[in-house]
């Protein structure tokens, strides 16, 4: 068995990783993309290795040699790289490829060297390794019948996205036998450069094969632990040095993107805090509906997105605001002000990064449970401007009654501070919306009440970026609108807070089935061992590690062997000294056992 391994294009996508080299050049971890895949294939009885050079073939010819940890490299050279594509690059290696057993590679591909191994060790012959398609993915997919038979090549640009459940991406390794290659793809591959030209891909006579004649190509399915990526630009050489570092380099960099894991395979978001029952399907089909005018049309002004929130919180319109996302409101409320505040440690870190650390004072309960109520509260605002109450907190879980929170307002109004309650996650408590203070009778006694909210983690929209801002204090409110450009939400946003009023009955119950569920959840933590669940009222739960157990080998661990990806509150403000907590998201029932699963497995 030999390899044949396409490395002739140029990248030009990559930008400056490749102004030097070519793109299997570019390094991953501590090695390059084909020092990874040639050891990969060196576990294997590989006879020799056949490397397809164009785009600086010099320097790949000196970074590889003559042989790899033993076995023979040869080298077959594309002149005209600058004007061929990798049909050209195959075709020029035409007559190595019919004297043996072949495993065909494209150069640019990173994984994990068991899929190697399950390629190989399959005994069918002719084999085209395939993944599940993904939103992300793009490029040649498959569609397969009877015995993973494969039915039909489709390329991107004939790609039917309402037919992708059927799909699966081709990963661009694939396994020929010697007579494949001299019988079915030879003859066409070179019947296929005479017609139509050597600027196309190899795929597209496999397509050909496929359709014409009866070559018997099957899929070889990888499962979703399964970890590739094909890196052809600047943002997926990102993710996969992100997808294959060491564990706690992967942490960080996960950790620092804030979002955007749907282009990680099988990846299960515990950190990201969303409702999973909502929305339902009906409303996500109104909104596909409208997909294409939606895309093509301006939104309304600032007065129409107020108009809106107004209406869906049943409050007058000049009370209300509406943000790029909660965060877009917090930013501009709290950059530049010399308002001394007030927080309670640990606490949603967007408060306290958008202001000057000179003009905040912190709060930190004296209790592993970070629990708190409001004569602390009082105690604590002597010398404040302005209090932030998070209710429930983040992390914490902490909860006031809805009662005990009006009693607070009442208090800090008296005294002439300012109470800035976010309530972004209030939905999920026991008495769900009832517990909100966005309330016409509420902000009208309370001046003093500046009440903020996200509807991206309540609704489970946070790829619309919505979040609204409550207050009677109407020089206040002026201040934040000054702020607010005209068109900070987009038409889908704009268009959402249009219709969820006809959904609002279907959200509570899906708030109902979190709490439920939270319940749950929290009961079946605290049968672990070495995990102590805190009380939460929002759609998370805070735990404490117990018996010497560490949140960031905890954090990595789950990460790297079960690819599920949680909150590691190390090092977090308010977060004792030798303390360790780490933070769930609650997910639906399915999610979520098989979150149970793993911890109950590294425990034993």
């Amino acid at each position: 068995m030999q390899a044949i391994i396409l490395a002739a294009g140029m990248g030009r996508r990559l930008g400056p990783y490749t102004d030097g080299n070519t793109k299997c050049m570019i390094r991953v971890g501590d090695k390059t993309l084909i020092q990874r895949m040639l050891d990969a294939l060196t576990l294997h009885p590989i006879s020799r290795i056949i490397l397809v050079i164009g785009y600086k073939g010099e320097n790949l010819r000196k970074h590889v040699g003559e042989s790899w940890k033993g076995i023979p490299v040869l080298y077959v050279e594309n002149e005209i790289y600058d004007e061929t594509n990798n049909i050209y690059s195959l075709y020029l290696a035409k007559e190595l490829l019919i004297e043996e057993e072949t495993i065909l590679l494209e150069s640019d591909l990173i994984f994990d060297d068991e899929i190697l191994t399950r390629l190989i060790q399959d005994d069918r012959e002719n084999l085209v390794l395939v993944s599940k398609f993904q939103s992300w993915m793009d490029g040649t997919v498959i569609r397969m019948g009877k015995n993973r038979r494969i039915k039909e090549f489709i390329s991107g640009k004939r790609l039917r996205f309402k037919d992708s459940a059927e799909y699966f991406k081709t990963v661009n390794i694939y396994k020929f036998s010697v007579d494949f290659s001299t019988n079915h793809y030879l003859p066409f591959l070179e019947a296929y450069i005479r017609s139509v030209g050597h600027n196309e891909y190899y795929e597209q006579v496999l397509s050909v094969i496929n359709f014409m004649d009866n070559a018997n190509l099957q899929a070889c399915e990888l499962q979703s632990t399964h970890r590739w990526y094909e890196i052809d630009d600047n943002q997926d050489f990102e993710i996969a040095k992100t997808l294959f570092a060491a564990s706690h380099e992967k942490l960080i960099r996960m950790q620092n993107q804030y979002g955007g894991y749907w282009r990680y395979p099988g990846l299960i978001d515990f950190c990201y805090l969303v409702n999973p029952y909502f929305p339902e399907k009906r409303l996500i089909e109104e909104l596909k509906y409208s997909f294409s005018t939606l895309l093509s049309e301006y939104p309304s002004g600032q007065k129409t997105q107020d108009m809106l929130a107004s209406k869906l919180f049943g409050i007058s319109e000049q009370y209300i605001i509406v943000g790029n996302g909660a965060a877009e409101l917090i930013n501009i409320m709290m950059s530049g002000s010399e308002k001394v505040t007030g927080f309670v440690l640990p606490t949603f870190a967007e408060y306290p990064n958008r202001i000057n650390p000179e003009f905040s004072r912190f709060l930190k309960p004296d209790n592993n449970d970070f629990r708190y109520g409001i004569q602390q509260l009082k105690d604590f605002s002597p010398g404040l401007d302005r209090l932030v109450l998070i209710n429930p907190d983040n992390p914490s879980g902490n909860f006031i009654p809805r009662d005990d929170v009006l009693e607070l307002a009442a208090y800090l109004n008296n005294r002439g501070v300012q109470l800035i309650l976010d309530e972004s996650f209030v939905d999920f408590s026991e008495e769900g919306e009832d517990n909100t203070l966005i309330c016409e009778e509420v902000l009208k006694n309370f001046p003093n009440l500046i009440v903020v909210k996200s509807i991206s983690k309540s609704y489970g929209v946070p790829g619309l970026r919505l979040g609204v801002m409550a207050s009677s204090d109407m020089s206040f409110m002026n201040e934040i609108r000054k702020g607010v450009s005209i068109w900070n939400v987009n038409s889908f946003g704009e268009y959402f807070l249009q219709i969820i009023g006809k959904y609002q009955k279907n959200y509570a119950d899906a708030c109902r089935k979190i709490a439920l569920e939270r319940n749950r959840f929290h009961n079946e933590i605290s049968v672990l061992r070495n995990i102590r669940p805190l009380s939460s009222q929002a759609n998370y739960i805070t735990c404490e590690l117990i018996a010497g157990s560490s949140a960031t080998d905890l954090t990595c661990t789950l990460l790297d062997e079960y690819n599920l990806f949680i909150k590691d509150l190390s090092g977090k403000d308010g977060i004792p000294r030798g303390k360790q907590y780490i933070r769930l998201a609650v997910r639906n029932n399915k999610d979520n056992n098989l979150l149970l699963d793993a911890l109950r497995k590294i425990e034993n």
